[in-house]
């Protein structure tokens, strides 16, 4: 084979093919100098593509080894040192060597001849050549940039090897498709490859025409639907509608199509669009669809919060915002670590708070959003007695709105807010309708996915939503609503916890809200206790929290009036700030009495203690009980009387008392209602001292139920109880054998002054608070 040595140019992204004329610029050195080299050589020059776009400097391997020898035709310099120059290609040619310089590269090239052929002779190639001019009608058909037989036109197909030369220049292939037809020798071999590429390229224009039809049909149908639009514009303008209707309409569909939603929603947004766009801006109908459409598009349907919640973190908040409740932070820190394990933040429980007001169940509920991450909604539910409050108006009404579990919603902003139902226990129900069962739906897991209010008339999904519910009892909770809550009971403050939440936590605040600073007043502890012992009788601290308040100001007053730079408050001066004490806190160290007896019950407030009083005269065996006692309370007192009958020998008694004495029992604060059983034992100590004509211990209150036989059965709310006994100055607490378990839930210190007596029966009842009756002759 015939070598030669030629200047090389390689080439970016382009074959140059034999009997091809073109035209391309050149920048590199080594390019141009290859070009200044060749018009010293008879303008041959050796043109090969590179491998790789980005190389800048290839070197034998980022070369193709055949490209095509070439004459070059014309020069043009532009600016920039570019060089323009047009070739026109002439033999295929394989690389031997390459001699690579900084200035340019140098090929040692060998020639690939062709065998001569003829062609008309060769069924095969004759075929090959055929396809292939089917191929090239298929293409320009397709090809938007070619008229039909164009290419069949300018292809030469008496010589099938010069055919593809030429009309490859046309057509728009992939670089190594190029090369590979550059490399074929063969004539039959190069037209199958041909046909090849071909038909992968009519594909892929067969799939862009069709794409390409789609997109036109769509502009056409958007084209056409802004004329009649244009027109509908022009319409309501001579009608005297706005001009702004069709913009409006158009503003409310691009923001329906941007906005996540259900597919139900968006469907019903986009009917309710359609009727507006056939109304009459004057109609009623008018604003009630724009407010509705902005309800839609304001909800938070399907845009939820980013869930990152730590356990230590989480741990950090409850403690650093309350102080104390142990059980309700550890109860709620298993929520969050379950919820943290499954990573299911959907079918939570609800949790509903109990305890007496002030013990913070509604910052708590705070704390839990603040732990979790998430929006923080309250909507109290106390004297609410209508239906629609939860669930809304229909759209007939005028002035109709969705009810507020929805408002809330839009107020949260996400779908997986805090939601908190504060005083559930308080809410009513009349003609309006039954609200509570109306929250039956929205705190029922299995079915507050799909909550529908009157308004909206589409489901909503609550099931992201995590629920609390607060109360002071949950006597008043309807039962199917109580079965659907987890409860966790928050008992009252112990005078310690009591002093510690002042320090830590209400006298800043108070400082903060009245204008003051720290170094403005100081509060000595002793004067805390003195505001918790003797000023406030509570379970909670609000109480204590509006005293505190009622210092600072009157401190205020002082630092203002008197220019003073700091205000001391001690337990000398408390008095002078708070005037003089309300409560004693040995109000009840006083002379024992014959039937009067202290008992301990619990209320919504906490705990409190309960005087119950017993007259014995002359008479026919009467019961008379007064103070509005409930039912339960009045059996507990027939059960009370019934044993103390039976046995009456034991307590030394004449059994005929019960035809020849009528009993009085009287509750004091006869306008309170009372009732419950855990008063059994106070009202049998108390008629049996006035039979006895025996006096009850003054220091000494007690709580339980009674049977018949005279047994005494455990109650609830014990630690209330024995707060309130502590506070009201008892010494000594008869409390059921059955409870002493719910002695480790109490601070050791709350209850260090009570002497806790714990009885199984009511002959030890008698013996603590009155005394042994086996002693009497």
């Amino acid at each position: 084979m015939k070598k030669i040595k030629l200047p090389l140019i390689p080439l970016r992204n382009l074959v140059i093919f034999p009997h091809m004329v073109m035209h391309f610029d050149c920048g590199r050195k080594i390019s141009v100098n290859a070009i200044e080299r060749s018009e010293m050589q008879d303008s041959k020059i050796f043109l090969v593509a590179q491998r790789e776009l980005e190389v800048e400097d290839p070197k034998r391997e980022d070369l193709f080894e055949i490209g095509t020898v070439a004459t070059i035709k014309q020069i043009l310099k532009l600016p920039g040192g570019v060089v323009r120059v047009l070739v026109e290609g002439e033999k295929r040619a394989k690389i031997s060597s390459l001699d690579i310089t900084e200035e340019i590269i140098e090929a040692e090239i060998e020639i690939l001849e062709e065998d001569e052929i003829d062609y008309t002779e060769d069924d095969k190639i004759e075929a090959a050549l055929r396809l292939a001019l089917n191929d090239l009608e298929s293409y320009a058909s397709l090809d938007e940039k070619f008229f039909p037989g164009i290419l069949s036109n300018i292809a030469d197909t008496d010589d099938p090897s010069r055919f593809i030369d030429t009309v490859v220049g046309y057509l728009n292939f992939k670089l190594e498709d190029y090369q590979k037809l550059l490399e074929t020798t063969d004539i039959y071999d190069r037209l199958v490859a041909f046909h090849e590429i071909m038909k992968k390229e009519i594909e892929i224009l067969s799939i862009e025409k069709n794409i390409n039809d789609q997109v036109k049909k769509k502009m056409d149908e958007i084209q056409r639907e802004y004329y009649l639009k244009e027109q509908l514009r022009v319409i309501h303008k001579e009608l005297g509608d706005s001009e702004d209707e069709g913009e409006l309409t158009e503003v409310y569909k691009k923001k329906i199509e941007e906005k996540k939603l259900p597919e139900e929603v968006k469907e019903k947004a986009l009917s309710e669009l359609k009727k507006l766009r056939n109304l009459n801006s004057q109609s009623p109908d008018y604003s009630i669809l724009i407010n509705y459409l902005d309800w839609i598009l304001d909800l938070p349907w399907m845009e939820g919060g980013e869930e990152k919640v730590k356990l230590s973190d989480a741990r950090k908040v409850l403690n650093d915002e309350h102080y104390g409740l142990e059980n309700v932070k550890e109860r709620i820190l298993e929520f969050i670590a379950v919820r943290i394990l499954s990573g299911d933040k959907s079918r939570g429980p609800i949790l509903c708070l109990v305890g007496p007001p002030g013990v913070g169940k509604t910052s708590i509920a705070q704390s839990i959003a603040k732990s979790l991450n998430k929006e923080f909604v309250r909507m109290s539910l106390g004297g609410i007695t209508d239906e629609a409050e939860i669930r809304g108006h229909r759209r007939t009404y005028i002035g109709a709105l969705p009810g507020r579990i929805i408002s809330l919603m839009k107020k949260a902003g996400k779908n997986d807010p805090v939601f908190l139902f504060d005083e559930i226990d308080k809410i009513g129900n009349d003609f309006k309708g039954d609200p509570a069962s109306a929250l039956l739906e929205v705190l029922d897991p299995e079915q507050n996915n799909t909550f529908t209010d009157r308004y909206m008339e589409l489901p909503f999904d609550l099931s992201n939503v995590f629920f609390i519910a607060t109360a002071n009892t949950t006597q008043t909770i309807p039962r199917p609503l109580l079965d659907r809550m987890e409860l966790i009971e928050i008992g009252g403050y112990t005078p310690n916890e009591k002093l510690n939440i002042a320090k830590k936590y209400l006298v800043s605040k108070q400082i903060s809200e009245n204008g003051l600073k720290k170094e403005n007043i100081n509060i000595s502890e002793r004067a805390l206790k003195d505001i918790i012992d003797y000023y406030t009788r509570e379970s909670g601290v609000r109480g204590l929290e509006k005293q505190i308040s009622k210092i600072v100001r009157k401190a205020a007053l002082k630092i203002v009036e008197e220019n003073l730079e700091k205000v001391l408050v001690s337990t000398k001066n408390i008095s002078d700030f708070l005037g003089e004490k309300i409560y004693l806190i040995n109000e009840r160290e006083k002379n024992s009495e014959v039937g009067s007896v202290n008992g301990l019950a619990w209320t919504e407030v906490g705990g409190t203690t309960l005087v119950i009083e017993a007259t014995v005269m002359p008479g026919k065996g009467n019961l008379t009980l007064t103070g509005s006692l409930g039912d339960v309370m009045k059996e507990s007192a027939i059960a009370a009387i019934s044993h103390i009958a039976s046995n009456a020998e034991e307590f030394k008694l004449d059994p005929k008392f019960r035809s020849e004495k009528d009993i009085h029992i009287h509750v004091p604060e006869g306008a309170v209602p009372k009732d419950g059983p855990s008063a059994g034992i106070t009202i049998a100590t108390s008629v049996l001292s006035a039979l006895t004509k025996r006096p009850v211990r003054s220091d000494v209150a007690m709580t339980g139920e009674i049977t018949l036989r005279g047994k005494v059965l455990p109650i609830g709310g014990l630690k209330e109880k024995l707060l309130a006994a502590e506070r009201y100055g008892v010494n000594t607490v008869i409390i059921p054998s059955e409870n002493k378990r719910d002695l480790r839930e109490i601070e050791e210190a709350a209850v260090e002054r009570l002497n806790i007596k714990t009885v199984s029966t009511f002959k030890e009842v008698a013996e603590i608070a009155i005394g042994d009756f086996s002693e009497d002759k």
